[in-house]
């Protein structure tokens, strides 16, 4: 079995590279280790089933590795490096350097599911309408000032932007329809987003999508509701602004173009979505149960 070492020196602050994390690997007991830098040679074309890839990046640098693992058969092991690292936090992973190091040799493997938007991987979260508003208004320093909560900060923002009265959309899940006006649309794989913003209900061992519909209310109203999931890890029972629903697919259809954001990458504007969850397919290297 071969460790591969991918590294994005862009993630975060960019002081968690190679150099941070070899020298850790090494006293944990992984040497020989294959270094590449994420955004440099083609190296996902070299991996073989069975191999392990350890990428040092945010959740955008850890969705392109997982791909690759998918696609040959490795096996995934994080090293959390960027802002957010929400999938991260799905696996139970140490937060300490070298015990996570200690527990990334142990290499205990499970499964998790991954959620594919048309033929796009993510493992987060896929957002459209207020959601976007992080990865395309906020600035890199408010997110990682405010990290979970810079979603609540954009919140007084929507009357200023023209969102208030959300955008038409109808959505068909597993045994339901619904079209109405939505300010926001989240499909979860995973169960964080934002830097450690729960969504309730959702997991990655569960063989579903996580489906949050908000609808248009004062921002006021918005505000205590994100606040009340926060803390308590539920939506409130009532607040009709959320709707949520488990689902292994769900289709949406919107009467005009918006924006769509994947695990805080920006993928464009469309007027059509289709996402599907894969079921157990993604190896992955984890912590305590």
């Amino acid at each position: 079995m071969r460790h591969w070492l991918i590294a994005n020196t862009k993630a975060g602050g960019g002081d968690r590279g190679a150099d941070f994390w070899v020298p850790r690997l090494e006293r944990a007991g992984i040497t020989s280790l294959r270094v590449r830098d994420l955004g440099g040679e083609d190296w996902d074309k070299d991996l073989e089933a069975g191999d392990t890839v350890l990428v040092a990046g945010g959740d955008g640098s850890v969705n392109r590795a997982a791909k690759a693992c998918l696609e040959c058969g490795a096996t995934l092991g994080i090293l959390p490096s960027g802002t957010a690292n929400d999938f991260a936090r799905n696996l139970n992973l140490p937060e300490d350097p070298d015990a996570l190091c200690r527990v990334t040799a142990k290499a205990r493997v499970a499964r998790v599911d991954v959620g594919w938007l048309d033929d796009r991987l993510f493992l987060n979260v896929v957002h459209i309408g207020l959601g976007t508003l992080p990865t395309t208004q906020a600035s890199t320093r408010l997110k990682r000032w405010l990290g979970r909560f810079s979603y609540a900060a954009m919140l007084p923002q929507l009357r200023r932007l023209g969102l208030m009265r959300g955008f038409k959309a109808s959505i068909e899940t597993d045994n339901q329809r619904s079209e109405e006006r939505w300010l926001s649309l989240a499909i979860a794989s995973g169960a964080f987003f934002g830097g450690g913003t729960q969504v309730p209900g959702a997991s990655p061992h569960n063989g579903q999508l996580t489906l949050v519909a908000v609808r248009p209310r004062p921002w006021w109203q918005l505000l205590r509701a994100f606040l009340s999931t926060r803390l308590s890890g539920k939506t409130p029972a009532d607040d009709d602004s959320v709707w949520q629903v488990n689902t292994t697919v769900c289709r949406i259809q919107m009467t005009s173009e918006r924006r769509v954001t994947a695990d805080g990458e920006q993928l464009g504007k469309a007027d059509e979505l289709q996402a599907r969850i894969d079921e157990g397919a993604l190896r992955v290297i984890t912590g305590a149960p």
